[in-house]
């Protein structure tokens, strides 16, 4: 994991967010979510600016809601430089 993504595995493990259970890498259709909450059916990806513009994380996000995932995507620098934001904006999504 990078050093953003182990920061939100901070935030999201232990049921810390309205007892929403999330794991981390996981395997869903043909794409590997980086956190995933399968009673709330949230994907949490936590990506570089190499994804800005990226069709396949367009195609990605598509699959995800056709198959019934909300999908929040975070920057690195906001985990890293905002956590309190993040973990705010995650809170509302699970509620």
């Amino acid at each position: 994991m990078t050093e953003a993504e182990r920061a939100m595995w901070r935030l999201l493990r232990d049921r810390r967010l309205a007892g929403a259970k999330f794991r981390r890498q996981v395997p869903l259709g043909p794409y590997v979510a980086d956190f995933l909450s399968f009673d709330r059916r949230l994907v949490i990806e936590v990506d570089g600016g190499q994804h800005a513009g990226s069709m396949r994380d367009q195609r990605r996000e598509a699959w995800f809601a056709d198959s019934g995932f909300r999908t929040l995507r975070f920057w690195n620098n906001d985990v890293l430089g905002n956590a309190e934001g993040v973990f705010s904006r995650i809170q509302e999504a699970v509620q």
